[in-house]
């Protein structure tokens, strides 16, 4: 059964809002699992074991094609899932280079976007220190981002990690408005590549619900 969200923007940091409401209100009844790698421990951990897949499967399809590991990496960034399934296998290969994309809305200098690592500060989200977007008193702002899964004022915790030790970076199929994001930078960073290195792009979604 689903339960369309009214409160708030309707957005993600919503709809955890009300999942968690409601739990801590049902606590005998209810199983409360995040669709992301958010909040507190330990849903970060487990959203980013099962997404591992993606970047398993990304390794040993690299070896299998090209006998080596991809030079750089690019995924798009909301809560984080599809990121770090995909960057997490690769965490350790430090000559892989990992690329987060954000969704920047109306421009990272508006007040309308959703680039959480770019222009966030520190704080606590939904049980998860990690790098947020909130004003001077540590009230959550507001995010806008055309790809609703990218529109979530925090990022998973393990990303905070990866952008404050410098191991990945930021940069602003018919692929869904969020992959697209990974998409277009792919092809940035695609463009100042020498011949031979390898690029991979975390494809997390298709696009037919975005145009029907």
């Amino acid at each position: 059964m689903r339960i369309p969200v009214t409160k708030g923007s309707c957005a993600l940091k919503d709809t955890i809002n009300e999942a968690m409401r409601d739990l801590v209100s049902n606590l005998d009844i209810t199983y409360h699992l995040v669709s992301s790698a958010i909040g507190c421990h330990p849903f970060p951990k487990m959203a980013r074991d099962f997404q591992c897949v993606i970047g398993n499967e990304t390794k040993e399809q690299m070896m299998a094609l090209a006998g080596r590991l991809p030079d750089t990496l690019v995924a798009c960034v909301g809560g984080g899932n599809n990121t770090i399934g995909m960057f997490h296998p690769f965490i350790k290969n430090k000559s892989v280079r990992l690329v987060c994309t954000e969704a920047a809305g109306n421009g990272v200098d508006t007040s309308r976007h959703s680039a959480t690592m770019s222009a966030g500060a520190p704080g606590v989200f939904h049980g998860a220190k990690t790098y947020l977007l909130q004003d001077k008193k540590g009230q959550v702002m507001e995010t806008h981002s055309i790809a609703a899964g990218l529109n979530y004022p925090g990022v998973g915790p393990e990303h905070s990690w990866l952008k404050s030790t410098g191991r990945a970076e930021l940069e602003g199929i018919v692929p869904s408005l969020e992959a697209s994001h990974a998409v277009y930078q792919a092809m940035q960073v695609a463009s100042s590549m020498i011949r031979n290195e390898l690029l991979g792009v975390c494809i997390s979604g298709n696009g037919d619900k975005d145009l029907s």
